[in-house]
């Protein structure tokens, strides 16, 4: 090639008259006609600044464009055949597991891991895509030598790295074979002269148009040498930087900055996009304060709202979808009234009834709304049909006719994020889905996971840009989006050594240096852009820099440029400028909050159980909430077996061994009999035999302990009386109130006395120290002993039985139980007319009540003064 003829460099910062005035002054050295002449940038938000520029300068104006909107102004692009790249990454994945599948190498990846099979396809795509496009740059007649050039490189070798090494030959064949592309139009046109700007590296098809052109040529160059990046920097006084708390801390004083040069009339104002989720918290902040933004980065169209909701549509086709799944799709859809109620009251029967999965639902008995709901959802999953194999065009089309029959479509379309939804998807259903995709979607079998999987990629892969209002006073734009533009104040937040200049890693299939022969970008290029980049940003007339200490609980430091800036000012005798910050205190007056103890005397409940009269022992302000008021957590649609569900099972198996045990038998036949019950009520339970299955182990180990303890207790006369009895009694004390309460296991014993057993489940050293340390503070068993004492004059004995040891069975006496059942029944007739009185119920609770307390966060108890 050609040098280019000539090249101006730009010593200090750049200017755009200066550059205009520049090239006016070349056009009449040559002489030309600078009408005719086309001058090119490296990106389209330079290009109104330019046309500003060089409309000022005077004269004939050359024409200002960019590569790409000069070839699409020449031509429509060029039409993408099946197999080629398209630069659609979705469309270009699917051609690229094709492509793999067909090598003999690659062909059993997918079924023998699927993961690496992905990662391949995606190392694949992106390498492809990278090599095309250093190949555009290069002149359609130099173009056959750099693919024989390359072929000679990438010879696969044996041993490690092999797979690599074929993976990449895939991909520069695949390159090799794209359409020409669209900007090869460019080197027919014969303009007066070629002018290109090269801003933040070399742009090799802009300097190969000016090297192959017979027509003069001029290359305005506006990068500072690398050598010593920062000397050409005027003394920056309005530079400084920030260190901030955490991810927070960081966020609000980005929002502050900017905030303060908007207030300062400074505008527009650029935010770097370094650290993309930061932003997107400052972002939010600015939206709060009603700043025009312009986003030039979006967002993933994965988080959107509509992204989200056909999401939550395809997990509630699935055969496996559960109920929470569809109640997440149905309040995320914006419905009338009449859907909102018919939601509540469906959430309301599935809570109620416990099923987690749809298929368990038993819907024979929904009417009305809800009924009218459940069949538009069935219909729906039933069009969908996900159990069914397709290939992708079908899955596809499946999904649209889902979002048309659920009126999903509809509400798409109205979307901006919505309507861009269904085009990367090829949901719309009008016929112009390209040549590629097609051959890719005919052919391509899936599963609905697959699919699913497909689906969430593409989206995640998409990106969404809301449109801006008319006047964007702040601009959110990527670094190396921010050169030579006309900001008057820069924020970079996330200029830590983990967001700015970090060292990068180079491609995993083809390493740096053969990257360097091939002409693609280089771990080492890749950092010069930055440092470009970032010495250009500082060129604004305000900038700040901001990093925050920590990320969670990794520490953060200064990023290695901005070091290299600071060690820069240091030699010159400056450095960077303290922060102050902008944000205003606003003292607030505290509020102290204080133990409440309301008084409700007309809610009071009129029967009492034993765990009703155990939260008002514990903590009266639980009672209130939970008893009196009926709050309550709603339960998990879809949880793990708990030790709750355990306890319930046990106690159902235990009712149904002794309710049709006849008479002792040998300890092998009854364990044997214990396990078939309990198969039976595992079988008519919905507890999932996985989650079960370490208490399973556990009963395995029970039954055989418990068939010991029972036969020892059969040997000094004791007989199940009764099991799960439920007894209602009105004691005159307590002033018309009724105790009820469910006694797990009534024996008889050979002293004629009646013993109340309670199963337990948890400790048996818990169960002890709550006897042995306070015998009244156990109001359980004393409860259930009043409870029996309306049905029996025997004597009474009450004790708690300790079925999860694994040390055999344990029982926990209450000693004098009916002395305690004589003392509890005094004492909440004494309650019951205290509160009767209106006597406040005060959040007493300590320990193990507040720590398992539903009420919790409401009695404030976590946030009362210490006063």
């Amino acid at each position: 090639m050609a040098a280019i003829a000539t090249s101006i460099s730009f010593d200090t910062s750049f200017d755009w008259p200066a550059a205009a005035a520049a090239t006016h002054d070349w056009a009449s050295s040559q002489p030309l006609e600078l009408r005719d002449a086309i001058v090119l940038l490296p990106f389209a938000q330079l290009l109104a600044p330019a046309r500003r520029a060089w409309a000022q300068a005077g004269g004939w104006m050359p024409r200002i464009e960019t590569t790409q909107t000069l070839a699409a102004s020449l031509a429509p692009p060029p039409v993408v055949g099946a197999g080629e790249i398209s630069f659609d990454v979705p469309t270009d994945r699917l051609t690229g597991a094709r492509l793999l599948q067909g090598q003999g190498w690659a062909k059993a990846w997918r079924s023998r891991d699927p993961g690496l099979f992905e990662q391949a396809v995606v190392s694949l795509v992106e390498l492809a895509h990278a090599m095309a496009r250093a190949a555009a740059g290069v002149a359609p007649a130099e173009r056959s030598g750099l693919w024989r050039q390359g072929r000679g490189l990438l010879v696969p070798a044996d041993g490690p790295g092999q797979s690599e090494s074929l993976i990449a030959r895939v991909a520069w064949e695949w390159a090799a074979g794209a359409p020409a592309p669209a900007t090869d139009r460019l080197f027919g046109l014969r303009p007066s002269a070629w002018i290109g700007l090269r801003v933040g590296g070399a742009d090799r098809l802009v300097e190969s148009l000016l090297q192959q052109s017979d027509v003069p040529a001029l290359l305005l160059d506006a990068d500072l040498p690398l050598a010593a990046p920062f000397d050409g920097l005027a003394a920056q006084a309005a530079l400084d930087v920030i260190v901030c708390d955490d991810f927070e801390d960081e966020a609000q004083r980005s929002a502050a900055r900017v905030l303060h040069h908007l207030q300062q009339a400074r505008t527009p104002v650029a935010l770097i996009a370094q650290d993309r989720s930061l932003v997107r918290r400052v972002r939010a902040l600015l939206e709060r304060q009603q700043v025009p933004l312009l986003d030039e980065t979006g967002w993933r169209l994965s988080t959107t709202r509509a992204g989200a909701r056909l999401m939550s549509l395809l997990r509630t086709l699935s055969a496996q979808a559960t109920t929470d799944d569809l109640l997440d799709w149905l309040k995320a859809g914006a419905g009338d009234r009449e859907r909102a109620f018919a939601t509540q009251l469906l959430e309301q029967r599935l809570r109620r009834a416990g099923w987690a999965r749809l298929q368990t639902v038993d819907a024979a008995d929904f009417s009305g709304p809800v009924g009218k709901l459940w069949a538009e959802v069935s219909r729906l999953r039933g069009v969908f049909a996900a159990g069914r194999s397709r290939n992708l065009l079908g899955w596809c089309q499946a999904l649209r006719a889902a979002l048309v029959d659920g009126g999903d479509a509809a509400s798409l379309e109205g979307d901006a994020a919505g309507a861009l939804l269904l085009d990367v998807l090829h949901l719309r259903g009008d016929g112009m889905d390209g040549e590629a995709w097609l051959d890719n979607a005919r052919v391509l079998p899936m599963n609905y996971a697959e699919f699913s999987a497909w689906v969430d990629s593409t989206l995640e892969q998409s990106t969404f840009i809301p449109d801006a209002p008319a006047s964007a006073l702040v601009v959110i734009t990527p670094l190396a989006r921010a050169m030579l533009r006309p900001f008057a104040a820069l924020v970079l937040p996330g200029a830590d050594d983990r967001h700015l200049g970090a060292p990068g890693s180079g491609d995993a299939l083809v390493g740096d240096a053969l990257a360097a022969e091939l002409g693609l970008p280089t771990m080492a290029a890749r950092r010069d852009a930055e440092l470009r980049a970032f010495v250009h940003a500082l060129a604004a007339p305000q900038v700040t820099l901001m990093r925050r200490r920590v990320d969670g609980n990794e520490p953060l430091a200064d990023s290695p440029l901005v070091e290299r800036l600071a060690l820069a000012l240091a030699a010159r005798g400056s450095a960077l400028s303290a922060w102050r910050d902008p944000r205003i205190e606003q003292p607030i007056e505290p509020t102290p909050i204080r133990m409440s103890a309301p008084s409700s005397p007309d809610l009071l409940p009129t029967s009492l159980s034993a765990s009703a009269f155990e939260a008002l022992r514990a903590c009266p302000y639980q009672f209130h909430a939970l008893r009196m008021l009926h709050l309550s957590e709603d339960e998990e649609l879809e949880r793990e077996v708990e030790k709750r569900d355990y306890g319930q099972w046990l106690h159902a198996v235990l009712y149904d061994f002794h309710r049709t045990r006849e008479a002792p038998q040998a300890a092998e036949i009854e364990v044997a009999r214990l396990q078939q019950i309990a198969q039976a009520r595992r079988d008519a339970s919905s507890l999932a035999d996985a989650e079960f299955l370490p208490f399973a182990a556990s009963f395995a180990s029970f039954a055989p302990r418990y068939i010991a303890w029972l036969h020892e207790r059969d040997a000094l006369g004791a007989r199940w009386r009764a099991g799960e009895l439920r007894i209602v009694a009105v004691p005159p004390e307590l002033g018309g109130a009724e105790m009820q309460g469910v006694i797990d296991r009534i024996d008889d014993r050979a002293d004629g006395s009646v013993d109340l057993i309670d199963y337990k489940t948890g400790s048996v050293e818990k169960l002890q120290d709550k006897i042995n340390g306070a015998r009244l503070e156990d109001t359980q068993l004393a409860f259930y002993a009043a409870l029996m004492r309306t049905q029996t004059r025997a004597p009474l004995t009450a004790s708690y039985l300790a079925v999860d040891r694994t040390r055999g069975i344990k029982a926990v006496s209450h000693p004098n139980v009916e002395d305690s059942a004589a003392v509890l029944v005094a004492g909440l007739a004494r309650d019951l007319e205290r509160l009767r009185a209106g006597a406040g119920m005060p959040a007493l609770g300590e320990g193990e009540t507040c720590d398992y307390c539903a009420a919790r966060g409401i009695c404030r108890k976590d946030h009362w003064s210490e006063a």
